[in-house]
């Protein structure tokens, strides 16, 4: 047998081994460096993923960065083309109204002139020359209006012309401006902490934000039932003061993040809807959507998608409280018409309806009594299988108990002499450890 020298870190002895105590140390000293080296991987491996994560998110964050300093740089450079069209529009009509009065000014001053020469001439000449320069001055004086109405009428013209392009412009600007704040409305909405779950939680503080006022009586929760294989994200049941159901929504919430390879449309998601709609005996279904984020049918408000699909509809999120609150009061004003209707049906029921509601009463009753017999007898057949089963474990466990009670024995006349008896190795190695 190969024998192994140790010598302890500690008090610095030297022993010897025999292959079997040097390979149990072996494989202790082994395992404890394998599991360090597990450890150190795990660890490293998250702070990689973590450090994979935050790049991801920083670049997305400057790809949106990007995006707003781009639209900021096109309303600026507009601002400033429309600040050039308007400097020379009123260069343009000072320029036009400088040169309309200079020559107004000269026809006027030549017509003066005129004036002048013609009543000197009649200071000077005969009646008839008189009358002949009043009618001049006349003329001269008309064709002065003329030209005055004419200045008038080109100056009103250059101020409706600058209002219409100066309001052309600012409604450029004013789509330019609404665009861009749809643009950070979609980008705060889109963003990676409007993922998921985050879109849901939003609509869930928006409705119990109203909940007290508006909704006092409502059921508002997650939809947790799936045994028919699918689920929506949230039911809605409101009723009135007697228990009635007035009205029941089947929502669903859907998102998406930028980064995501295969944009969805929410036309993928109708027929889902509606088979849970109909699963869960909900009247309406309201699909709460983010997705097409450029679509002008879907940004414009409520959208009734009823051609495809019966009473169900796709909201911006904007919009939840609203579609509860329109479906909610048509409910309303209808189940008048609904408790009168039923209130009619019911005082119509003959004698005939009753008998056959109590035949299948005692039809069902007879049913129920055999599947409940038979049920009961099963019941015993299992509770003696248990009875029996529950034996059997007794009878293991008193016999482990009788082993374990053996093996202690035997644990307790085990002594060092008797381990290390044939064994001159491990006595000359406990020796050795007792001698100071």
């Amino acid at each position: 047998m190969n024998k192994h020298d140790i010598t302890c870190p500690h008090c610095h002895k030297s022993f010897s081994l025999d292959n079997a105590g040097y390979a149990d140390i072996v494989r202790q000293v082994r395992d404890r460096e394998f599991a360090r080296q597990v450890q150190e991987k795990l660890e490293a491996a998250a702070q990689e993923e973590q450090l994979a994560a935050e790049r991801a998110k920083f670049a997305h964050e400057q790809e949106m960065h990007q995006a707003l300093h781009a639209r900021d740089a096109e309303i600026q450079a507009l601002k400033n083309q429309i600040e050039r069209h308007e400097a020379d529009r009123q260069a343009a009509a000072c320029l036009a109204e400088a040169e309309r009065k200079a020559q107004l000014q000269e026809a006027m001053q030549a017509k003066e002139t005129e004036i002048h020469q013609l009543q000197a001439r009649l200071a000077a000449g005969t009646a008839e020359k008189e009358l002949a320069v009043t009618k001049a001055v006349e003329a001269v004086q008309k064709e002065r209006d003329t030209l005055q109405n004419t200045l008038k009428e080109a100056e009103l013209k250059n101020t409706l012309a600058a209002s219409r392009l100066k309001e052309h412009y600012e409604l450029q600007l004013k789509d330019r401006d609404e665009h861009i704040e749809r643009l950070k409305d979609m980008k705060a909405r889109l963003s990676t902490k409007m993922v998921g779950e985050t879109l849901e939680q939003h609509c869930e503080v928006e409705f119990n934000r109203a909940r007290a006022m508006a909704f006092p009586r409502a059921y508002f929760e997650k939809d947790n039932d799936a045994r028919s294989g699918s689920k929506g994200d949230y039911i809605f049941r409101d009723a009135d003061e007697g228990g009635t159901e007035i009205i029941s929504i089947m929502f669903e919430m859907k998102n998406e993040a930028d980064g995501t390879a295969t944009k969805k449309k929410n036309e993928d998601f109708l027929k889902e809807l509606d088979r849970d709609r109909t699963e869960k005996k909900c009247e309406y279904a309201v699909l709460v959507s983010l997705l097409e984020p450029e679509s002008e049918l879907y940004n414009t408000g409520i959208v009734d998608v009823s051609h495809r699909y019966p009473k169900m509809y796709v909201i911006r999120p904007q919009f939840f409280l609203q579609i509860i609150s329109l479906l909610r009061n048509a409910s309303t004003n209808a189940l008048s018409y609904k408790r009168e209707l039923e209130l009619t049906r019911q005082q119509n029921i003959d004698v005939t309806n009753f008998e056959e509601k109590l035949e299948t009463f005692k039809t069902g009753f007879a049913r129920n009594y055999d599947l409940a017999q038979r049920q009961f007898g099963k019941a015993i057949e299992e509770i003696d299988k248990s009875i029996s089963h529950l034996q059997k474990i007794k009878e293991n466990l008193l016999s482990s108990g009788n082993n374990l009670r053996l093996a202690n024995d035997k644990a307790q006349d085990v002594t060092i002499k008797r381990l290390t008896r044939g064994n001159a190795t491990m006595k000359r190695a406990f020796k050795a450890l007792d001698t100071p």
